[in-house]
């Protein structure tokens, strides 16, 4: 069984300077998403990073950041092209 878990990281950071750090950072540890919404399977020491990092970044008395992590007993429901969400075996950074 995985050690990881899945969240969605969601943003809105007013300037885009702040933004393009913030969205930078969130990449790095998503495995989907889009706009300001993004899945992230997350460890405790990776979840632990990606709030240090995005708190080094953001501005906490203009922008906002969400962290929530979803209930692995739940469904995932998808709708469109939609893909479910999925904790990949490596990730890339590019």
């Amino acid at each position: 069984m995985s050690k990881r878990q899945l969240y969605i990281a969601a943003y809105d950071i007013r300037d885009p300077k702040r933004l393009r750090k913030t969205l930078r950072v969130i990449r790095a540890y998503a495995s989907g998403g889009q706009k300001s919404v993004y899945e992230c399977f997350l460890s405790k020491s990776e979840k632990a990073a990606l709030l240090s990092e995005v708190s080094d970044v953001i501005d906490t008395d203009e922008d906002r950041f969400f962290l929530l992590r979803l209930d692995p007993r739940s469904k995932v429901y998808t709708l469109g092209k939609a893909l479910p969400p999925q904790d990949g075996a490596f990730y890339y950074v590019g």
